[in-house]
Formats: structure tokens, C-alpha cells, sequence
């Protein structure tokens, strides 16, 4: 991911430090790497809920 990143702060559970550290330890990829793979999760999840979406996925229909 050679795309310009920004700093941010987030909060996580003991457990969730403690598992990010050792899945990190056993594959030595970056904890903010899983980090961004994980919000890139949710936001394909929801991607219908963010601006814009319903429009192109109605679009895409009708051009069909």
C-alpha cells in the first residue's frame, strides 16, 4: 500500500492488543496494516450506507 496515509488515534480492548501483537510476531505484517485491512472490511460491508453508493449501484442496474 504505497498510498500517502494519514495519523490517526483509536482505542482497542487489551485482548485485541494482545492478539494484533501476536498475529504480528507470526506473519511480521505491520499491526496498522491489519488495522486498515480491518475498516476496509466494514466499509465494503456497509458500502450501500456511505454517499453516493446508491446512485452508481442504481446506475450500474439500469445501464444493464
Amino acid at each position: 500500500m504505497g498510498r500517502k496515509k494519514i495519523s490517526t488515534t483509536i482505542y482497542i480492548t487489551p485482548e485485541q492488543d494482545e492478539k494484533l501483537k501476536l498475529l504480528n510476531r507470526k506473519t511480521k505484517v505491520p499491526i496498522a496494516e491489519y488495522i486498515r485491512q480491518g475498516i476496509d472490511l466494514i466499509l465494503e460491508q456497509h458500502k450501500e450506507q456511505l454517499p453516493g453508493q446508491q446512485e452508481l449501484f442504481n446506475f450500474e442496474r439500469r445501464s444493464s
